[in-house]
Formats: structure tokens, sequence, C-alpha cells
């Protein structure tokens, strides 16, 4: 099956193209590289020892969709192009809704016209906002707290709407918690642009070297430790995560919404103590006050991702740590 991968040379999306390529499926990646780099497809093709198309393009441009799924014999999308920083989202509210609502919807416009019906779509647990218990489940309450989670919520309601509108078209919705980690082989993995919005690159920068110290945003959370709690979940687990929704999508159509986490929560202190072990490299770390929209713990209930799928994580936070320093320490500049 050829797979259309949008954002494809994006952190997770550059990880799902070694694991789709290793288990028979051809990925063509489409990415307008806005936040992503080529090299990392480059890298990923050393990975597989096989040459990935790549389409440099935007969303909204349903011509070049179309024209990328119709010459390449598309049969499915992966859909991860979209714009993922919080604080970027409350500054810049418009440019949120814009790249990633109206580049969803001309993307499922596009696939209706070429008659392509798999989608496997990136979601967020953003989408909990405030939980109102832990582990969260797919039935748990929505609400968001900032426009980031307001888009993925959107874009998933606009693909629910699409399924019911059209019986034959199918699409696997999974809710990402903490995505980290990278590929065992070190070539690829987070590089995130400017200052990390995420915890373990962040982390990972610190450690070797390019950054003083971590800011921990609140020590006063209702929580074991006081620091947020979070379900990490490694980067190669997520991509498996992905093939076993496209396999899923010949037994189940419509919309399917799953959970993608380890189901077990891990503090921030947490995390700082096991990457120290993992990289014999102290973090150094101070304080600061919480972060407006922030929650004290967050964890998946993945339960229905087993059932449905026949996938559960299979790494633990000390190997999300090792493979995450093994990147970070032979690229501490990252694909630059």
């Amino acid at each position: 099956m050829r797979v259309l991968v949008t954002g494809g040379a994006g952190y997770i999306g550059s990880h799902t193209c070694v694991a789709l390529t290793e288990k028979g499926f051809e990925p063509v990646v489409f990415d307008n590289f806005c936040n992503a780099s080529p090299e990392a497809i480059r890298r990923v093709e050393g990975i597989v020892g096989r040459n990935i198309p790549v389409i440099e393009g935007d969303v909204r441009n349903r011509r070049a969709l179309l024209d990328a799924i119709e010459s390449h014999g598309i049969e499915a999308v992966i859909h991860f192009a979209a714009l993922k920083s919080v604080g970027e989202s409350v500054a810049h509210p418009l440019s949120y809704f814009d790249n990633n609502i109206t580049g969803t919807i001309t993307l499922l416009d596009a696939m209706q016209g070429a008659s392509v019906h798999r989608l496997v779509f990136s979601s967020s647990a953003t989408v909990y906002g405030q939980a109102e218990r832990v582990p969260a489940t797919e039935d748990s309450a929505l609400s968001v707290t900032n426009p980031y989670g307001r888009t993925k919520l959107v874009m998933e309601q606009l693909i629910g709407d699409l399924c019911t509108a059209q019986p034959a078209f199918g699409a696997m919705i999974l809710r990402y918690f903490n995505p980290v980690g990278a590929h065992p082989s070190g070539r690829i993995g987070e590089d995130p642009k400017g200052i990390p919005n995420n915890l373990m690159p962040y982390i990972a920068q610190v450690a070797v070297g390019r950054r003083d110290r971590l800011g921990i945003f609140g020590n006063d959370w209702p929580t074991a430790d006081g620091t947020g709690v979070r379900d990490f979940i490694h980067v190669m687990d997520l991509a498996h995560a992905h093939v076993a929704a496209l396999r899923g999508l010949d037994q189940h159509k419509g919309a399917t919404v799953l959970n993608i986490g380890t189901g077990k929560g891990t503090s921030v202190l947490e995390l700082v103590r096991a990457f120290e072990s993992a990289s014999g490299r102290q973090v150094p770390y101070a304080f600061a006050e919480r972060r407006p929209g922030d929650v004290a713990e967050l964890w998946a209930d993945p339960t229905r991702a087993e059932q449905v799928l026949g996938w559960r994580a299979e790494h633990g936070i000390e190997r999300m740590c090792e493979d995450t320093w093994r990147w970070q320490s032979a690229y501490p500049e990252g694909y630059a």
C-alpha cells in the first residue's frame, strides 16, 4: 500500500516512515518543511535502505495534494501536518486555525476527489483539557484550554462528520499523549526549531550543553513530588501504532478514536532523574511559576487501542531516555 504521509519529515512523521517501510508499506512524504528538515528523510532512507519520494507542498494546496495522490497511486493518508506549539497558538491563533483546520478540510476534499477513503489522523491528548479524572479514556469529557487544542478537537469533529456522511470513509483518530525518544540507531530524533516547547528535548539540550538549565513549571502540584505527571510514550511505539491503525482500517469503518499512551504517569522530576542516569550528565533545573492551562496529571487508558488494534507500548522511560541521549549526543545541533 502506498501511503501519503503529510508532515512526514517531522519528528513523528520521520519515525513513522521507518516503521511503515519496515512493514512493507510505501510512504510518500508531503511536507512544506516549516518545522522539519529534508535531512531527516535522507537519514530515514539510510536506515531503511531505500528511497522515499518527497513532495514539497502545503496541505492548504488542493491541487498539489491531488497531484501527489494521483501521480503516486496513493491508497491511504497519515495526516501529521499541523502547527503544534501551545504558546505560539495563543499568540497567533489565526495562523493555527488556517494551517491546521483549513489544511485538514483541504486534505479531506482532495482525498474525496481522488476516491481515497483511508485516513490515520494525528490528534492529541490536549483535547481532554483539564481532565476530570485519570487515566483518561476515549469517553472522557472533552474541553480545550488553548487554540492548538481547539484545532485538534475541530479536526477530529470534521473527520467524524465526513465519516458519517460518507460510509466508505474510514478514519483512525489517534490521541497521542507525550511522544519522546528517538530511533535506536541515533540517526533521527526530535529537533525542535528554536527553544523547545516540550520537556524531553529541553532536558536533552541541557544535558548536551546547548542550554544552561531546565525550567520546571511548578513544584506545588498535588502530586507525589510536586511536579506535573504525564504519560510519555516512545516515538517508535507511536510509529508502530500508526502501522497497526492503517491495518485496522480494513476492519473498522467510520471514525475510531484511540488513546495512544503507556497507561503510566511519570513526573517531571522522575524524567529528569532517569535522563541523568541514562546520560551520565547532570541536568540543572530551577522551579518557575505554573503555566496557565497546565494540569497536575494526565495519563492514558490505552485499553481500547489494544482491543481494537492489538497494539500496546513496549518501551519504558529508561529506554526513552537512552535513545534520546544517543541521538542528542551524536548530533548536538540536531539536523543542522
